[in-house]
C-alpha cells in the first residue's frame, strides 16, 4: 500500500486539519470533512492512481527533514542585522502597541487588522486571505478572501474553532494576483511546504501573517463553553474575545449567539480557562509542534501577556517582525499615527508566551521520550526525547493528556453531551492535579528555605 496522508498522518491522530493536501492533490482526490471529534481531516473520496506524494511533502505535521528552523533560515537568515533566538526565530525588530481605529474589535490591540489593511491601500498586496465567520453553524468559521481595505474588518478577532483552508488555497491557484494570507504556526509552515512544490503559490503570497499559538480547539470545545453559559439551542454564532471596561485583558469573555435567538455570555475565569488549560478538546496534532512564535511568518501578532500591560481591558499587542517590507509599514504607522506601538525588547516577547514555549519544548521532550519508550512513532523535532525530571511535571502532562482524550472521545460517544456532566467526569483527574500541584510546592518549601537561609547568612558575612 503507497503512504499517502491518510495513511500516515490522519490514521496517526496526527492531522490538523489545515487542507493543503486536498488543495494540492493534483488528482483532486482528497476532501476536508469533519472526523467524529470534530476536526477537519482530508478524506480519500477518490482512489490515488499516481502515488506523487504531494500531500506528504506539504503537510506540517508529516515527517520532513525541513523544519521551521531551515525554513526560516532559508527565508529570512539573510535578511541585513536581523537577530536570531531558539525560542522565537528569526526576529528583525520587535514592537509593542496598538491600533486605535481597530483595538476595540480585535482580539488585542488591532494591529494585525491595520497591517491588512495597509497591505491593500498601498497596493502591496490585491487580496487577504484571513478568517471571518460565516454565521453558519455547521461551519462558524471559515478562510475568506477579501480585496477592498474596510471589507477586512470582518475578519477581526480570534477563532477558537476549526477551520482548512484548501477552498482559499485553490482560489489562490485559480486567480491571479498578489496575496497575504494570515494563518497559525501549522498553517503557515504548510504554505511554506506547498510554495516550494506549486510555483503559483510560490509567485502568488507574497506576505505571511502568522499568529502565535498554544493549541487548536475541535468544534466540541466551543459547544462545551456553550453548554457552560447556558446557551439554548445550537451556537450560530460567537465572539471568542470580547472586552469589558470592568474586568483586565486576562479576563475576556465569549459571546454566543444560537439559532434559537438566545444569547449568553461566559468569562474566562468562569470556566473557560479550565477546559483551555487543561488541553481539553485539543487534537493530539497539538502535541507535537514546537513553534510557538510562527517562526515561517514574515510578521508575527500576540497579545501582550506582560504586567504592564494585560490589565488593560482593550488589549495590547507585541509583533515579531522578519521582513524588511513590514517593518517599514509598521515605522511609517507609527510616524503616521495610525499605530501607538514602539520597539520592545525581544526578551519581553519571549517572556510573555512563556507557559507556551514551556509546553512546546520541556513538555515535548517528555512526550516524544514516550512515545520512544512505547515504541509509537517518534516525529523529527527540533526538541530532542528527554524524560522529565521532575515527578510532578510528569504527572501533570499524564493527567492533561488523559483530560484531553476522555474530554475528545465523551463529546464524540454522548448522544446528548452537556457541560456538567463532562465536567463531572473530568473531577477525578482535576482533583488528582490539583493535588500533585500542592504536593509539589510542599515539597519545594525545604529547597526555597535553605536558598533563603544560604543568601541571609552569605549576607551578614559580606556585612
Amino acid at each position: 500500500m503507497k503512504k499517502n496522508i491518510v495513511t500516515e498522518v490522519v490514521d496517526h491522530e496526527l492531522c490538523i486539519g489545515c487542507g493543503l493536501c486536498a488543495a494540492l492533490c493534483p488528482e483532486e482526490a482528497l476532501e476536508m470533512t469533519w472526523n467524529r471529534y470534530g476536526e477537519y481531516n482530508p478524506l480519500e473520496i477518490e482512489p490515488c492512481t499516481r502515488g506523487c506524494g504531494l500531500c506528504l511533502k506539504v503537510c506540517p505535521f508529516a515527517d520532513h527533514e525541513e523544519d521551521e528552523g531551515t525554513i526560516g533560515e532559508a527565508l529570512y537568515g539573510s535578511v541585513p542585522w536581523i537577530g536570531h533566538r531558539p525560542e522565537v526565530g528569526y526576529h528583525l525588530a520587535t514592537f509593542v502597541g496598538h491600533a486605535d481605529e481597530h483595538r476595540s474589535a480585535g482580539a488585542s490591540g488591532g494591529m494585525a487588522t491595520w497591517l491588512l489593511e495597509r497591505l491593500l491601500a498601498e497596493g502591496i498586496v490585491d487580496h487577504v486571505v484571513c478568517v471571518a465567520p460565516t454565521g453558519d453553524p455547521e461551519r462558524l468559521f471559515s478562510f475568506s478572501v477579501f480585496d477592498d481595505p474596510p471589507a477586512v474588518r470582518a475578519g477581526a478577532g480570534s477563532a477558537y474553532c476549526p477551520v482548512e483552508m484548501s477552498g482559499a488555497i485553490r482560489q489562490i491557484l485559480e486567480n491571479p494576483g498578489r496575496y497575504a494570507v494570515t494563518g497559525l504556526p501549522c498553517y503557515i509552515k504548510a504554505i511554506r511546504l506547498a510554495q516550494k512544490k506549486d510555483p503559483k503559490l510560490s509567485a502568488r503570497v507574497v506576505v505571511t501573517v502568522g499568529l502565535v499559538c498554544g493549541q487548536l480547539k475541535s468544534r466540541p470545545f466551543t459547544e462545551y463553553i456553550a453548554s457552560l453559559a447556558g446557551l439554548v439551542g445550537e451556537v450560530k454564532g460567537v465572539r471568542y474575545r470580547g472586552k469589558s471596561q470592568e474586568q483586565p485583558a486576562t479576563n475576556y469573555h465569549y459571546a454566543f449567539t444560537s439559532t434559537a435567538g438566545d444569547e449568553r455570555k461566559i468569562f474566562w475565569n468562569d470556566g473557560i480557562a479550565e477546559a483551555w488549560t487543561n488541553r481539553w478538546f485539543t487534537p493530539r496534532a497539538c502535541n507535537y509542534c514546537d513553534d510557538v512564535f510562527a517562526e515561517c511568518a514574515d510578521v508575527t501578532f500576540m497579545d501582550a501577556w506582560l504586567p504592564d500591560y494585560s490589565k488593560d481591558y482593550r488589549g495590547t499587542n507585541l509583533v515579531v517582525v522578519r521582513s524588511p517590507l513590514i517593518e517599514d509599514l509598521i515605522r511609517r504607522g507609527v510616524r503616521d499615527g495610525g499605530l501607538l506601538a514602539g520597539p520592545v525588547p525581544v526578551e519581553d516577547v519571549i517572556q510573555s508566551q512563556a507557559a507556551v514555549v514551556e509546553i512546546k519544548r520541556r513538555h515535548l521532550a517528555h512526550r516524544l521520550y514516550l512515545d520512544l519508550e512505547m515504541g509509537r512513532v517518534v516525529l523529527r523535532k527540533r526538541v530532542c526525547p528527554a524524560r522529565e525530571k521532575s515527578p510532578s511535571l510528569r504527572r501533570e502532562i499524564a493527567l492533561k493528556d488523559r483530560m484531553r482524550r476522555s474530554s475528545r472521545a465523551f463529546w464524540a460517544e454522548s448522544e446528548d453531551p452537556d457541560a456538567g456532566r463532562l465536567r463531572e467526569a473530568m473531577v477525578p483527574d482535576l482533583k488528582r492535579l490539583s493535588r500533585g500541584r500542592k504536593m509539589a510546592r510542599i515539597m519545594a518549601l525545604p529547597i526555597r528555605t535553605v536558598i533563603y537561609v544560604r543568601g541571609h547568612f552569605r549576607g551578614k558575612h559580606h556585612e
